[in-house]
């Protein structure tokens, strides 16, 4: 029994001398780990701001292998697979986030944010379209939305888009009335396209109601109301643009005047083309002009001060359309025009930046890469 006794008592200082080393060599290793994590971060960081992506990727793979739980790390490795078209692997990161049961509720809904773009990036949008729904009554739901806008958009689904348009609106995001009358309007096209006349009027009322003072809804109406054979409806129509919208008159010029000539009142319309046309000079009212204008030297006149006023390829080319053999004048006109048009394209494009110059440069003014400029113009490219 005393032998017993002794070894307990040798015994329990040696024990605590062990334990006491073993912790100390735990924390020693555990500071180590926690020292290299954050060294590699900033090691990743800096080969990412040295444009070295791939090394970049392999110093945050390595922080994270040293600290699995930190969901920065993580994010900061999936933006950057992101970044770089690898879109399966950025989604593994992110799942992986959220198969996390200890992720507080943030970076929960960070992670879906995430992965929804991930999804959207790599094409898969059916997969982002539910990603981006989950994130509905959470920090990032108008941003979600947005996407969701964007998305429906790109897919044609009209009525999708107008239903998250009036969440975006009921949210305060801003108004979301001119390109919610877009999209009834693009439901009036494919109605018309189905020849469903009723619905495409519907539907084109609506957008009016929608954005009262958008010019497409009465473009589309005046055109529905022309292909019906319903003249004086159309310029109806058609003239509610010019108070606001002057400029896109010009647009449907052409079929107001024929419209006009159908219903016989080209004489008024011709009055009013000439008054638009004062505000807003361009190629397609004179046309729209020259179908009502049974004077030829009065049009012929308009297009040389219009060529001079506008030297356009446009109205140059009008002009040696109408007149065959121009005159000494209408030459130097012509050559203004096409020199003026050309000046854009007599440029030299540098291939590494787009930077452009008149010059012709070795080296980029822009991007400093050498011989990136092609040895001849942009128009001869």
């Amino acid at each position: 029994m005393d032998l017993d006794l002794q070894w307990l008592l040798w015994g329990l200082p040696v024990a605590f001398a062990l334990g006491w080393m073993a912790s100390r060599l735990d924390m020693r290793q555990w500071k180590r780990e926690r020292r290299d994590a954050p060294r590699a971060y900033f090691n990743g960081l800096n080969l990412l701001l040295n444009e070295q992506q791939d090394k970049a990727i392999d110093a945050f793979i390595e922080a994270v292998q040293q600290d699995p739980d930190t969901s920065d790390l993580h994010f900061a490795l999936g933006n950057l697979f992101r970044r770089r078209g690898e879109y399966q692997r950025a989604v593994r990161v992110h799942e992986h986030l959220l198969q996390r049961g200890d992720l507080p509720k943030a970076e929960r809904e960070r992670a879906q944010h995430a992965l929804a773009q991930d999804f959207l990036r790599a094409g898969l949008l059916d997969r982002a379209e539910a990603a981006f729904k989950a994130l509905d009554g959470t920090a990032y739901a108008t941003e979600a939305r947005l996407e969701l806008l964007a998305l429906h958009e790109r897919s044609r689904d009209w009525r999708a888009a107008i239903g998250v348009a009036a969440q975006l609106e009921d949210a305060a995001a801003g108004s979301f009335a001119a390109r919610t009358a877009h999209h009834w309007c693009e439901l009036a096209l494919e109605a018309d396209a189905r020849r469903d006349g009723e619905d495409a009027a519907r539907l084109i009322a609506q957008a009016q109601a929608v954005a009262p003072q958008a010019a497409r809804p009465r473009v589309l109406a005046g055109r529905f109301e022309a292909a019906a054979g319903r003249h004086a409806e159309a310029m109806a129509a058609w003239e509610g643009l010019l108070p606001a919208h002057g400029d896109v008159f010009a647009l449907v010029a052409g079929e107001y005047a024929h419209s006009a000539a159908a219903c016989g009142q080209g004489p008024a319309a011709r009055q009013m083309l000439l008054k638009v046309y004062e505000q807003h000079p361009c190629v397609d009212l004179l046309q729209a002009i020259g179908q009502l204008e049974p004077d030829t030297l009065k049009q012929h006149a308009r297009l040389l001060a219009l060529l001079a006023a506008k030297p356009t390829l446009s109205a140059a080319q009008e002009l040696l359309r109408r007149d065959a053999a121009p005159t000494v004048q209408e030459r130097a006109l012509l050559r203004e025009s096409v020199a003026q048009a050309l000046r854009p394209l007599q440029r030299y494009r540098c291939a590494a930046c787009g930077f452009e110059t008149q010059q012709y440069f070795w080296q980029c003014p822009g991007c400093l890469s050498w011989d990136s400029y092609p040895a001849q113009r942009i128009e001869s490219l």
